[in-house]
């Protein structure tokens, strides 16, 4: 494995073994897997477990719009955490199927920027994407939880850390697993 490229293993669905794959390909899997189950039989609703601390806002949210794009309904879960994209894609699911585990915890913040050393041009257009991509998380966590534009965008100025209960309340979630 080349040093500075972080690998996790990842099992494709009728794999035997899991495959060593580039971190900043998985979402590209997941569109994949997604689009493919989807045509294979568009009536069986899928499945997205998600324990993650984040990561790229860009793949990102192309891995919630094929969400809203396939036919069969997406449900979400939420195991361990949903933070940052993860949680972006947690309140994703379909209403009504997005679930948390009861010990899981979800965070919801604005998204940063990777490039602190860019040149002051660069840094301002980079300044205006990283607006125009909170609006659009801020717009998409309003329609989907109910919760009023003031609120969320007040939320998302820090790190909001949120129990299962809590992510339910807020409108993240749905449902809250039994144990």
């Amino acid at each position: 494995m080349p040093i500075g490229v972080p690998k996790v293993p990842f099992r494709n669905p009728g794999e035997e073994y899991a495959s060593w794959v580039d971190i900043y390909q998985i979402s590209n899997q997941l569109i994949s897997l997604m689009v493919y189950l989807s045509i294979e039989d568009d009536t069986k609703d899928l499945h997205l477990f998600i324990n993650s601390p984040g990561g790229w806002v860009i793949p990102g949210i192309a891995v919630y719009d094929t969400m809203q794009f396939v036919r069969p309904d997406v449900h979400t879960i939420c195991m361990g955490l949903a933070a940052s994209i993860g949680s972006f894609l947690l309140v994703g699911g379909v209403i009504t199927k997005r679930l948390a585990f009861p010990h899981a915890w979800v965070m919801i913040h604005q998204p940063a920027s990777g490039y602190y050393e860019a040149q002051t041009g660069e840094f301002l257009l980079e300044a205006e994407e990283l607006l125009k991509l909170r609006e659009t998380i801020t717009r998409v966590y309003v329609q989907r939880t109910g919760k009023p534009l003031w609120l969320v965008s007040e939320d998302m100025e820090r790190d909001v850390f949120m129990s299962a209960t809590e992510a339910q309340a807020y409108g993240i979630v749905d449902l809250v697993a039994v144990e």
